[in-house]
């Protein structure tokens, strides 16, 4: 596997292409906020003078993409599916479409509980232990965010008196092997959460030179004894409006 993952191809044009898939749309928004919650975006969806603009698809079902107006400023949003591979598939057709600017939030399991408690947590770079990352960018172990969507990100939760934590994250393929050895090396890393797609996210945006923001929140906690499931199946619906304030204050300032 390592000389598969070295073997990186910087080639633009693949053999299958998102436009061959997606046509693109001049009329297509150009920032798009999007999360893995579909309890979040059926919230959304209710908002009187949403729209549906357009539809992504695959053989998971039928993802609808929606339009709102937000301070003045026309946004689209949509449903990204967990983990790496199919978030950057769903990514890359939105691209497509024509979205310009990504924003993009979810749900993390946390390493690191005093550093993180009631926070929103700011990835600066994440570890690259999945697959997806390895298809746009070089190997390395580890990647990292775009300072200036950092500092708009920033901004952003200032003006909506959040409090947040800045540090690094692990992106992995497997939740169900988060083993005991692995989970202490990435606390020894600096790892604060951990999550399944926000390395391989940050690498189709510098592949596509797309500005992307994205932002975590604390759901189950690994930093104990034993796993705590603590609001996960809640999928974010307890603190929706937070993150929604959030995630379109930042379109808005993208």
């Amino acid at each position: 596997m390592t000389t598969i993952f070295h073997n990186f191809d910087n080639a633009k044009t693949a053999f299958i292409n998102p436009n061959d898939t997606m046509d693109k749309d001049s009329s297509f928004p150009d920032v798009c906020v999007t999360t893995f919650s579909e309890n979040i975006i059926q919230k959304i969806a209710e908002i009187d003078g949403v729209k549906r603009i357009a539809y992504l698809y695959s053989a998971n079902g039928t993802l609808p993409v929606y339009e709102i107006e937000y301070a003045g400023k026309r946004i689209a949003f949509f449903l990204s599916r967990v983990g790496a591979p199919a978030c950057v598939a769903g990514l890359e057709e939105i691209i497509a479409l024509g979205a310009k600017k990504i924003v993009i939030f979810g749900c993390c399991g946390v390493l690191n509980q005093s550093a993180v408690q009631d926070k929103i947590v700011i990835p600066s770079s994440a570890i690259r232990d999945e697959g997806t990352s390895y298809h746009y960018i070089p190997a390395n172990d580890e990647i990292y965010a775009d300072k200036h969507s950092i500092n708009i990100l920033k901004q952003c939760l200032d003006k909506c008196s959040l409090s947040y934590a800045i540090g690094k994250t692990w992106t992995t393929d497997a939740i169900y092997r988060e083993t005991h050895k692995i989970l202490e090396e990435r606390k020894r890393q600096g790892c604060l959460v951990v999550e399944m797609e926000c390395s391989a996210v940050y690498a189709i945006a510098q592949f596509r030179n797309i500005p992307v923001i994205q932002f975590l929140y604390g759901a189950d906690n690994l930093d104990s004894e034993r796993w705590e499931p603590r609001d996960l199946t809640d999928y974010g619906a307890t603190n929706c409006s937070k993150y929604v304030e959030l995630a379109f204050e930042c379109a808005a300032c993208l």
